[in-house]
Formats: C-alpha cells, sequence, structure tokens
C-alpha cells in the first residue's frame, strides 16, 4: 500500500498547511496511541522537540491525542532526536516522538516515531497508523486517561550516553573545538558532551529563539563554522543540523568534510584497528569516490535507497556496524541505534586522539569525485525510467561515461521532484551532461528544471 502521509523521514510540511496542522496533530498522536501503545508491555510515549516556535503547539496536540488513547507521556523538551530514540530504548518507552524539520527552517515542521527499540519505524507500523486516522477519534474513559509528565534528567542521561560511546578512559583534553548546534535541539547537550570530556569549546548557534533553527548556521551553512576555526586556530569544527541527527565537520585548515569523507574517516580508522565489522553502507547519492577509497581496503559499500532509516535496514540485513549519508546522517550501530551526530562526531575526535593525526590528514586517501544534482520539479508522481525518452536520454549519458561515473534519478520521498544527479571525472562535462539531462526531463515532463546544488 502507498503511504498518504509519511515519507522518507516521518511526517513533513508547512506549519498550518495539511498535514502540519494542530487538528491534524490530535487525530495523529490518538492513531499512534491506539496503534504503539499495543505493539509492547507498558503503557508509556516519549516526546521530545527541538526550538522551532510551532513545538509548543504540536506538542500540546499530540499529547492530547495520545491522552485520549489511554496513554501516558513522558515530555523530554528539547532534545535531539538520537536522545530520543535512545531515551525510548534504555527507558523501554512503547515509541519515542520527535516533533522536528530536521534541517528545514523555522516555518516547517515534522513528526518522527521510533520503535521501543529505538529505531524508525517499519513501514508496517506507518500504515497502520495511518489507517487508524480513517476512523473517528474515541476517548477512553476519564480512569484511564493518559497523564503527561516532564523528564526532568533527559538531557543528562543523554549527555553521559554519548561520553561512552568512546573507549572508557578517553579524554579529549588539548582539544580545541568549534561546536555549532544550529540554534537547535542540541545547543544545550553537545557543549556539555565535548566539555565534559575534557575539550576546550567555543560555542555557535545556541541562541534559539523559535525562529533563528538553522538559519545562516549549523551543518547547511557551515561557513560562520570554517571562518571561527581558522580565527581560533581550532583542531576542528563540529556542526549538527536542527534536530541533532546530521554531522558536517571542519578540518583545522577551514575544509568541510560531509558525510561521506567522515564515514571514510572513521572506517578507514577502524580497519586499520581491525575493528570494522560488515560492509560499509551508503546510499545511492554516497560519492563514487567513497566506493573506491573503501575497494581499495577490500571493504564492500553497499548502496541503499536515501533516508537513514533504509541504511539501517541494509546494516541489520548485511551484519554491518557503519553506515551513512553525504548529508551527515552517520550511523555506528555498534554504539547507537540511529544517526547521531554528536556520537559520530566522538568518533572521529577518537580517529584523531589514537592516530595522532590531524583532521586534514586522516580525510586523505579518498578523493570525491565532482557530482552534480539538479531537482526538476513533477505535477504528479512518476518514476522517471518508465518514461521511454528519459530512459533513453539516460542510456545515452551513461554509454559516453562509460565506467569513469555514473546517473542516478530518482523521485523525491520529501519533495515533488525529479533528482537527477551525475558523477564523473571531469569536473566540466559533468555539469554539462547533468544540466542536458535535466532539461530532457523537464521535457518531457513539461516543466522547468531548478538547480539545487
Amino acid at each position: 500500500m502507498e503511504k498518504r502521509y509519511f515519507g522518507t523521514d516521518g511526517i513533513r510540511g508547512r506549519v498550518g498547511e495539511f498535514p502540519i496542522t494542530p487538528d491534524f496533530m490530535l487525530k495523529l498522536g490518538w492513531s499512534a496511541g491506539q496503534v504503539l501503545s499495543g505493539r509492547t508491555a507498558g503503557n508509556q510515549v516519549f516526546i521530545g522537540k527541538d526550538t522551532r516556535i510551532s513545538n509548543y503547539m504540536f506538542e500540546s496536540a499530540l499529547e492530547a491525542g495520545l491522552s485520549a488513547a489511554g496513554v501516558n507521556i513522558q515530555l523530554l523538551g528539547p532534545m535531539p532526536t538520537p536522545a530520543v530514540a535512545y531515551l525510548t530504548q534504555a527507558l523501554q518507552a512503547n515509541a519515542g516522538i520527535v516533533i522536528s524539520a530536521s534541517h528545514n527552517p523555522h516555518h516547517d515542521n515534522g513528526i518522527k516515531f521510533f520503535s521501543t527499540e529505538g529505531r524508525k519505524l517499519d513501514d508496517e507500523a506507518e500504515l497502520a497508523i495511518e489507517a487508524a486516522m480513517e476512523g473517528p477519534i474515541t476517548t477512553v474513559a476519564s480512569s484511564r486517561l493518559g497523564k503527561a509528565f516532564r523528564m526532568k534528567d533527559a538531557p543528562g542521561r543523554y549527555i553521559e550516553f554519548c561520553k561512552r560511546s568512546i573507549p572508557l578512559g578517553s579524554r579529549l583534553n588539548g582539544f580545541n573545538l568549534v561546536v555549532d548546534c544550529a540554534n537547535g535541539a542540541g545547543y544545550q547537550v553537545a557543549p556539555a558532551v565535548f566539555g565534559e570530556l575534557g575539550a576546550t569549546v567555543t560555542c555557535l548557534g545556541v541562541a534559539p529563539d523559535g525562529l533563528n533553527i538553522n538559519v545562516d548556521c549549523g551543518s547547511l551553512h557551515p561557513a560562520r563554522l570554517q571562518q571561527a576555526v581558522l580565527d581560533s586556530g581550532a583542531d576542528a569544527g563540529i556542526a549538527l543540523d536542527g534536530d541533532g541527527d546530521r554531522l558536517i565537520m571542519v578540518d583545522e585548515c577551514g575544509e568541510v568534510l560531509d558525510g561521506d569523507e567522515l564515514l571514510w574517516v572513521i572506517a578507514h580508522d577502524r580497519h586499520r584497528q581491525g575493528m570494522l565489522r560488515g560492509p560499509v553502507v551508503g546510499t545511492v547519492m554516497t560519492n563514487l569516490g567513497l566506493e573506491l577509497a573503501l575497494e581499495g581496503l577490500g571493504i564492500p559499500l553497499l548502496r541503499a535507497r536515501v533516508g537513514d532509516r533504509y541504511v539501517l535496514e541494509m546494516l541489520l540485513r548485511h551484519e554491518g556496524a557503519l553506515g551513512g549519508e553525504s548529508s551527515g546522517h552517520i550511523i555506528c550501530l555498534d554504539r547507537t541505534s540511529t544517526g547521531d551526530g554528536i556520537v559520530a562526531a566522538l568518533q572521529v575526535l577518537c580517529c584523531m586522539r589514537v592516530s595522532g593525526e590531524p583532521l586534514s590528514r586522516l580525510r586523505e586517501g579518498m578523493t570525491k569525485l565532482p557530482q552534480h544534482m539538479v531537482s526538476v520539479p513533477m505535477s504528479r508522481r512518476v518514476d522517471p525510467l518508465e518514461v521511454p525518452s528519459i530512459a533513453a536520454a539516460v542510456q545515452a549519458v551513461e554509454a559516453e561515461l562509460g565506467n569513469d561515473g555514473r546517473v542516478l534519478l530518482r523521485s523525491s520521498g520529501t519533495e515533488p521532484v525529479i533528482r537527477v544527479m551525475i558523477e564523473g571525472q571531469n569536473r566540466r562535462r559533468v555539469y554539462q551532461l547533468t544540466d542536458l539531462l535535466a532539461a530532457r526531463v523537464a521535457e518531457a515532463l513539461v516543466v522547468d528544471p531548478v538547480v539545487v546544488d
């Protein structure tokens, strides 16, 4: 069955526009309570959120819906998405809910769910919640209504968990770090983690006002972090996104490392120490340069669909422990159950400490191939490769690239667009071919392409 509301990463949209409305969230909370409370013993759901202003409204609506379904609620307050996943698993709640639109601006919002194992819900659970939403809200007897509590020690529990993700006795003494929290969910806990481990921490993006989340800061906008690293002579810069599950880093020279390069640093170090288990898992968007670098070490790279939930599924299926996306979702499955920006940053810092090498040196050995992507708007969801003229255009480009590049076309799971991506050895030709192919796709769909690089 095709899902109506859930996309690649939960439910997301613009605040005030369906489905990101208070009445929908009320019904969603009730429906989730109906479905998730019956999957495990107990009767408790955790709710965390990032710092955008609409979360006050949606938190209350979800709380009311869950209560009507007879489910107790623990309110965690502003907490990174992976913190909610961890606490849900550690304290054996029936489910965890995160109110966040991740890296999007404040006028967007969304909902993510975690199972009692601290993992994103499977398709079956999401479909069951959508099915429950088709019926009317019914309220349990008043004696069975859910109660809401506030978990006051949630930040401290998560801080200690993050610190335990590196070997016992490991310290960050002597490290000078700049940490950009994107005015988001990590603004309290992230500086505390690195500081309590002994690092000297300069903070950016730690003054949320409900409207400035992800504005010119965080993992999508690292320019200020780059300058701060250079100005302070820091050993590294760490940038999270609004809900703290993405990581981008800056080396001591002010150069940005994306998710693919950070995966390389961690994988290479673990391979050198004989600690890498199974294949590394990326996505169809993972840069070919990472695949070639890992291949040189005899490490296979498997590609999942876009979305960290699909990376996780493939890791579990192939008994791997390390995977992620170019965007900075990095899953260290031997440390945590989902993508975690703080935990991933700690693994990179441990690589620096154990090797004695700066981050600029650790990134060597992997060369990213030029990659260009264009989004082509579509009025209706289609599989682009089922359109004969598009399929023929793709074949022609693939023939020109040969073994020196690749082509990817996919319908976005979060926007009504087709992503057209090409990577190869020659940057100029990659850009030319991408624009040409996007124009062919646009012509076939009778729309104009929009560049998203």
